[in-house]
């Protein structure tokens, strides 16, 4: 019997363990592309959420208390409205809020629309979230909220500009205005652009402390960088940290390539963080991952990083919850496909407003196919933190259909191996192989596998599942990321059902090595 998927479900993994179990930890503490971190702190409780751009189910909470060990909550955005950007959360009142900025799209109210900033509100982290409410704010992205000393509440805006919003955070109440320029790095730096972005409004003490990010989030690994700025009032005037950037990527030697866009937060006993992204030096194709470094604050108020290039392990945060085992951290990415993990581990790249309604289980993860090929199909992708790993897949190919699996950037560089029960179709570069037969048997079931080891792609197909024939062709996808593509996103393992008919999966496993 058809089990038709409904957004939400269950897991996602987390590889790489930050947490050491010996009072240490190393970064980053969310693996793979977590791009843009928002933090709140809830008394005891953390929740984080990162950009999710056009993969729907989208901005997943993450739920931890010892800032190491998360466990997902689900999805707060189920439905696509176009692609989402850098959020803020805040909590006011008893009341949860999501900031969020979304370039439209074509699955958009209105794809012609410029750059809109939405909110969505609930009572719980954990959801129900309401339905997406329009803010009317144009052409900003990157969104950071705060209560000023006056108990009112509002938004800053790349820019740095700012509006006030109502007291109950769904609407503005007055214009956007700019308030503040930046600070200013030497202009023989090497940075992709200037690029004013990321607000977050943090208070200790007297002080509101303003965290920005400059030089770009992408191109020259020395360009992306943290700085701080701090006032009395929400309304400035504001003083430049005398020791800007308080964090950059200073060398293209060192292990954490452009390093931005963070907040400052208070962490357990009182100890403070900076929780940012960065890319792997070496593995761009992992996408942004997010790094936790401790902050220390020196005598005249101002905030310094403390973790080095975050190439050593460093103090965990105390008390860690997992030396108790209460929480570990995420769950395994191996799925047999008998519960629903859509917006935890599973998310459909670029959907339409109806994708669910395409996907559905019996005996398996069955997928109804759509399109001409991987470009055009909506692929069902997730995310992954390694370096090393192989996944393997069993599917059952319907008449009139070609599923496949893919290593996939997005919807122009993705590669990987197709088959529609005849032949297989060989795919690089983001489109089929026109110069390359595979000599694939014919069948209905096939089983497939990819390995990528240091960015080496190695190709397996099979009858059984026991027997494997190495694929001709070996990749090398190093160059799968952002400076190639020009798109915030990372290499991830990808099912695709494209045609007519249907492609059911089943048996998907994933291991690092």
């Amino acid at each position: 019997m058809r089990n038709q998927i409904t957004p939400p479900a269950v897991s996602l993994e987390g590889q790489r363990r930050a947490d050491l179990g010996n009072g240490t930890y190393l970064n980053p503490v969310f693996a793979g592309d977590h791009p843009d971190p928002a933090i709140l702190r809830d008394g005891d409780d953390y929740y984080l959420t990162f950009s999710s751009f056009e993969s729907t189910p989208g901005l997943i909470i993450w739920h931890s208390r010892d800032l190491l060990n998360w466990q997902p909550l689900g999805p707060a955005l189920s439905t696509p409205i176009g692609c989402v950007f850098a959020v803020d959360m805040c909590k006011v009142d008893g009341r949860y809020f999501i900031y969020i900025p979304i370039i439209p799209t074509a699955i958009s109210p209105d794809p012609t629309a410029p750059v809109l900033t939405y909110v969505i509100h609930a009572e719980s982290m954990a959801g129900p979230w309401s339905e997406p409410i329009n803010l009317g704010i144009e052409g900003h992205i990157d969104p950071g909220h705060v209560v000023g000393e006056d108990g009112s509440r509002y938004l800053f805006l790349s820019g740095v500009s700012r509006v006030r919003l109502t007291d109950d955070g769904l609407a503005t109440n007055g214009p956007v205005e700019h308030v503040y320029d930046g600070w200013r790095y030497p202009e023989d730096w090497v940075v992709e652009a200037y690029a004013l972005e990321g607000p977050k409004l943090t208070r200790r003490g007297e002080w509101f402390y303003l965290t920005t990010a400059v030089g770009g989030t992408s191109g020259p690994p020395t360009g992306h960088m943290v700085t701080v700025a701090r006032s009395r009032s929400v309304n400035g005037p504001w003083e430049d940290c005398p020791r800007n950037p308080i964090i950059r990527t200073w060398s293209a030697d060192e292990p954490w390539w452009s390093k931005g866009h963070a907040t400052l937060f208070e962490g357990p006993n009182g100890q403070w963080w900076s929780i940012y992204h960065g890319y792997e030096n070496g593995f761009a194709t992992l996408g942004r991952q997010t790094l936790l470094e401790p902050i220390e604050w020196d005598e005249d108020g101002w905030p310094r990083a403390v973790g080095g290039t975050l190439s050593a392990a460093l103090p965990a945060p105390l008390p860690t919850v997992s030396a108790t085992g209460e929480q570990p951290h995420g769950s395994p990415l191996s799925d047999n496909f008998s519960t629903e993990r859509f917006g935890t581990q599973w998310s459909f790249h670029a959907p339409s407003n109806d994708e669910y309604l395409r996907a559905f289980f019996d005996g398996g993860l069955v997928l109804q196919a759509q399109g001409s090929g991987p470009s055009d199909s909506s692929a069902l992708t997730c995310i992954v933190g390694d370096r090393r790993y192989e996944i393997t897949v069993e599917m059952e190919i319907g008449d009139g259909a070609q599923g496949g699996l893919l290593l996939y950037y997005s919807d122009r560089l993705f590669c990987g191996m197709g088959h529609d029960g005849g032949s297989m179709t060989s795919y690089r570069a983001g489109r089929a192989i026109p110069y390359w037969r595979e000599p694939a048997p014919a069948a209905r079931t096939m089983h497939l596998r990819i390995v990528n080891d240091n960015h080496i792609v190695t190709q397996y197909y099979s009858l059984n599942g026991t027997d494997w024939t190495r694929h001709g062709l070996r990749f090398n996808v190093e160059g799968y990321n952002t400076n190639t593509a020009d798109e915030l996103l990372s290499l991830r393992p990808a099912l695709f059902a494209v045609g007519t008919g249907e492609v059911r999966f089943t048996n998907f496993t994933y291991r690092a090595f």
